[in-house]
């Protein structure tokens, strides 16, 4: 069987009850990066949804990654916080126009994320997908989408989400519905469900699942054990796969990454 590349990662790399736990005691703080590049093979950046950032910061963190490392980037908030989505098409070409392209090959799919306040209206969230750009400076973009109201699980939103070749997120969460139709050509998905009382956030068979999800992902199928809104099966290719320990009890997200590395090494 053949497998598209298996990425997994954990959200953002600053963060002060990963020292001395994560990273080695005393370890630099101005070497963080450096240390989780080589400990996971993939980063999602939240501080790209706060504020802007210059083209030699995104270069910096391209230069100090290992190679075959992606850097994934939650967009930012100007683009998705807002009433009509249909007229955030300033603010997203502000935010591809950033610089992000000097992370060159590290750069991976574009994070758009909903409040979870924020119902699906499918014109103007169509509207939306349109303003996503695909292409910025000859680099090509990729984009996914994660929404958290349940307006969004209906055919029609997976449809549309198909047809612009946008993946939607599936968010492993206690407070949020979950959409795990694969729509892109990649799969992304945020393990959100980390516990304090479980030495990598998951339980070790709730870990097994996992990596099988993220092995039929990464060979063009659907797990079966999974919500999904429509019956049709997706174009069966390999897909690129991202897989991130993020939100829940966060300190606990490092050992879930690396725990699920050692089980798709396996």
């Amino acid at each position: 069987m053949t497998y598209a590349p298996i990425r997994v990662g954990i959200g953002g790399w600053t963060y002060e009850p990963w020292r001395g736990s994560f990273y080695p005691p005393k370890w630099p703080i101005k070497r963080e990066l450096e240390f989780a590049s080589r400990q996971v093979t993939a980063i999602e950046v939240n501080g790209t949804y706060y504020s802007g950032f210059k083209p030699a910061t995104f270069a910096s963190w391209a230069a100090t990654a290992p190679e075959g490392f992606v850097f994934t980037l939650k967009a930012s908030r100007f683009c998705t916080n807002r009433k009509v989505l249909a007229e955030a098409g300033e603010s997203v070409a502000k935010f591809a126009a950033q610089g992000i392209v000097e992370l060159g090959d590290k750069l991976g799919p574009i994070l758009w994320q909903f409040m979870a306040t924020k119902k699906f209206e499918p014109d103007d969230f169509a509207a939306f997908l349109a303003l996503l750009p695909k292409v910025q400076d000859g680099v090509a973009l990729r984009h996914a989408v994660q929404v958290r109201h349940e307006s969004f699980a209906v055919p029609e939103f997976v449809s549309m989400c198909r047809a612009a070749g946008v993946a939607i997120v599936f968010g492993d969460s206690t407070d949020y519905p979950a959409i795990a139709d694969v729509t892109g050509d990649f799969v992304y998905a945020r393990l959100e469900a980390a516990v304090e009382d479980e030495a990598a956030g998951y339980a070790p068979e709730a870990l097994d699942r996992w990596a099988e999800a993220a092995r039929t992902w990464a060979a063009g199928g659907q797990p079966g054990d999974l919500p999904y809104v429509t019956s049709g099966a997706p174009e069966q290719k390999p897909r690129d796969t991202f897989v991130f320990f993020i939100n829940g009890f966060k300190p606990k997200a490092p050992a879930g990454a690396l725990a699920l590395i050692e089980r798709l090494s396996a």
